[in-house]
């Protein structure tokens, strides 16, 4: 592929901009990123993703980076003008379901203002380029627990057999609680397949489940299993907020959300949504998940309960991929649940004991 390609990253030194930046780097894109650090501002030093710029720019020696921040509407435009990428990948965000609410209006400028930002600016300059939209499975709210469910030994399950493949992309999505931050996403997913159905844009807003890997900065607020991995290898004890901690999550690695990204790039379609997770075979429970890490490190998990479910979570949820995997069949997930812990593991060895940090 010819190095004239170019894509635009946004969130670049997160988990999933990362991983795409390194996945697109290695296809033969020019790649650049915009990143300002925001995690630091949301999260704390925890949440600081500066150790991950520093792998990218040791990494990829065509990398170019701005610290842009995606609320200045003029810089934007500016970038997009200049650049007029061929592939647009917008993974920047305020992500923390409960943050939100501390910070609604930071949440709100990233996660809907930016995005219309970003898309407005595709319109101006690269209207034919696809542009693909890191939403999630919040804009769903809490209508996943109106659904009958199971309580199993360690998890539940959906009682209903319509979802024994999970979520689907037509489950509605108002009408219920959703969390400020669900709110916002909402937002901006629907601002994207706007834009794809009235500019006829290539748009796609990929409803993430638990989007994990072994870059991850997870911290309590945001990174599940990054976060109990890190918990279990230190020490620090995990809260488990209520639904006696067999909540489902279905979880998948980065790498396979950068490859699905990659099969929208070459057959892109306008105005699509895919619920990109893990689905069935990648789900678990927490408690499920502390048994796997325990597992792994040989150490006890070190965690509380709190009777108190956090506001607007979902007590089971995992995305249907039929339709995902319908649209294009070369797509497959690669990285088992089993996988995904053990680099996680290995990652946070590595990070604790002061070789990435």
């Amino acid at each position: 592929m010819s190095r004239s390609r170019k894509a635009l990253v946004t969130g670049s030194c997160g988990l999933i901009g990362s991983e795409v930046t390194r996945a697109f780097a290695r296809l033969g894109f020019a790649v650049t990123g915009i990143d300002d650090n925001h995690r630091a501002t949301f999260f704390g030093s925890e949440g600081d993703t500066s150790w991950v710029l520093r792998q990218l720019r040791s990494e990829l020696r065509d990398y170019i980076h701005l610290a842009i921040d995606i609320r200045n509407r003029e810089a934007v435009l500016d970038v997009v003008r200049d650049l007029k990428p061929d592939l647009i990948i917008h993974t920047a965000a305020q992500p923390s379901h409960d943050r939100a609410a501390e910070i609604p209006f930071l949440d709100f400028e990233v996660n809907a203002l930016g995005t219309l930002h970003m898309l407005e600016a595709a319109r101006r300059f690269c209207p034919e380029s696809p542009f693909i939209h890191m939403s999630t499975n919040k804009v769903y709210g809490d209508r996943p627990n109106t659904l009958p469910l199971t309580e199993l030994g360690t998890r539940w399950d959906y009682a209903d057999p319509a979802y024994e493949h999970g979520i689907p992309e037509d489950f509605p999505i108002d009408q219920s609680k959703h969390s400020i931050f669900g709110a916002s996403k909402v937002s901006g997913d629907v601002m994207v397949q706007e834009y794809g159905r009235y500019f006829g844009m290539p748009t796609c807003c990929l409803r993430g489940g638990c989007l994990t890997g072994p870059n991850h900065s997870g911290v309590e607020l945001h990174g599940f299993l990054s976060y109990l991995i890190k918990c279990n290898l230190t020490g620090r004890e995990y809260s488990v907020y209520g639904y006696k901690g067999k909540q489902v999550r279905d979880n998948i690695h980065s790498e396979d959300v950068a490859s699905f990204i990659y099969e929208f790039w070459k057959s892109p379609r306008v105005a699509e949504i895919y619920n990109l997770g893990g689905g069935r075979a990648n789900s678990c429970s927490i408690l499920e998940a502390f048994a796997m890490a325990e597992a792994i490190t040989g150490k006890k998990m070190n965690w509380h309960y709190v009777e108190q479910n956090r506001n607007g979570d979902h007590i089971c949820y995992y995305s249907d991929l039929r339709k995902m995997q319908a649209h294009y069949p070369e797509w497959e997930l690669k990285k088992s649940l089993p996988m995904v812990f053990e680099e996680i593991a290995s990652s946070w060895r590595r990070r604790l004991e002061g070789s990435f940090v």
